[in-house]
């Protein structure tokens, strides 16, 4: 099966094409800004590297997140544009995994964060298994002091990855049986390998099934009671 993989979830935007077990061609840039002018040329890249047409391709996946808001937006709107005009279907990863997979290694839980700003990120815990990661425990946003917290109560040796510098300098130092690893962020390349193991096992959702993960409120909030206060609500009248 022929797959587009998008990843716009963090700072690092990503694409990949592939087919089965086979990465053929990815793309990836860093910018907390730059999802929406990079995604389109970078989809169309990985399809001339490949000598693919849009009409080759038998699914999309994308990352569903947590993230920032603008960048989870931007690639799920792609990923559905996309499937929509092919009709075919969205495999649909979150970020957390796709950190924590990439960095199953030994047998130290895995506590993959992403940077949720306003202090605070987004982790959950992971065990390494023959083939990927489980997950250990539900997918939570925390401060920075609660995460510190949540480390230092873990009684196995664990294993810190994704934007750590999100977390601060030298936030390791003092707990026990913790240590940072890689990646920073997650990627396309990943998304796609996850995905193609969805796909054997009828793992698909439709266009309109799929939505963000924000796992909180958005940093912009309309106050709506002040509107009604002045005045200023849809239907009513201003002088």
């Amino acid at each position: 099966m022929k797959i587009l993989a998008i990843d716009t979830a963090t700072p690092a935007s990503s694409v990949a094409v592939g087919e089965g077990d086979n990465l053929l061609a990815m793309n990836l840039r860093v910018d907390r800004t730059g999802h929406l002018s990079f995604l389109t040329p970078a989809i169309d890249m990985c399809f001339d590297q490949v000598g693919w047409t849009p009409r080759d391709i038998d699914a999309v996946a994308v990352d569903v997140g947590p993230g920032p808001y603008t960048g989870l937006r931007i690639g799920i709107a792609a990923a559905q544009a996309v499937a929509a005009s092919l009709g075919v279907p969205i495999i649909p990863v979150g970020s957390l995994t796709a950190l924590a997979w990439r960095a199953a290694t030994g047998r130290r839980r895995i506590w993959p964060v992403v940077d949720m700003r306003r202090n605070q990120v987004a982790t959950q815990a992971f065990m390494p298994v023959p083939g990927g990661v489980v997950t250990d425990g539900p997918a939570q946003v925390v401060s920075v002091s609660e995460f510190q917290a949540l480390l230092s109560s873990d009684g196995i040796e664990t294993l810190v990855v994704g934007d750590v510098a999100a977390v601060g300098d030298g936030f390791l130092r003092g707990v026990q049986r913790a240590k940072q690893g890689r990646p920073r962020y997650p990627t396309a390349d990943v998304i796609l390998e996850i995905a193609n193991l969805r796909v054997q096992s009828g793992e698909y959702s439709s266009v309109d099934e799929v939505r963000p993960r924000y796992m909180r409120e958005p940093d912009a909030v309309i106050r709506w009671t002040e509107f009604r206060e002045e005045g200023i609500w849809p239907g009513s009248e201003t002088q």
